[in-house]
């Protein structure tokens, strides 16, 4: 344990080398397939709105909670302290509990515009369940890795 701490292999990092270290590299992923999600659900049909409210705040939620974390740690607001390893851990397993229910929320609700809606709107439909799956799986995979971290830590 001590050479992981040595390292720095359990610390976040601070600047512009948040961008080179893997979980961290997956802000700019989750970023983009995040806003995916969000563009092609306000785009499109609402067959059932309390579901698809449901995936508006999380693609919404995780996207701004995202920016910002992001944000702060390449200004190196974290300064070091363990508390924001914690932080980083309980926040990406937050967001992909938030991402499941939403992906299985909004697969349902493309399911059941089957029929009755436009070709065009139940493709745009398909496609944000399946930027919601790979935000998904995005945020499984830092959330498994930030744990790995703060175990570390």
């Amino acid at each position: 344990m001590a050479p992981a701490a040595a390292s720095g292999g359990s610390t976040l990092p601070s600047g512009f080398s948040v961008f080179s270290t893997f979980p961290d590299l997956l802000f700019v992923f989750e970023f983009v397939f995040g806003g995916l999600v969000w563009i092609l659900v306000a785009s499109s049909q609402v067959p059932i709105p309390l579901v698809q409210g449901w995936v508006m705040f999380v693609s919404v939620f995780c996207f701004v909670a995202t920016t910002t974390l992001l944000i702060l740690y390449i200004i190196g607001a974290h300064g070091g302290e363990t508390s924001w390893v914690t932080l980083d851990a309980a926040y990406h397993c937050i967001a992909a509990l938030f991402y499941l229910s939403a992906s299985v929320l909004e697969a349902l609700a493309t399911i059941y515009m089957q029929d009755g809606f436009t070709y065009k709107h139940y493709h745009e439909n398909i496609s944000a369940v399946v930027f919601s799956y790979v935000a998904t799986l995005l945020y499984v995979f830092h959330a498994v890795f930030s744990l790995i971290r703060w175990k570390s830590s």
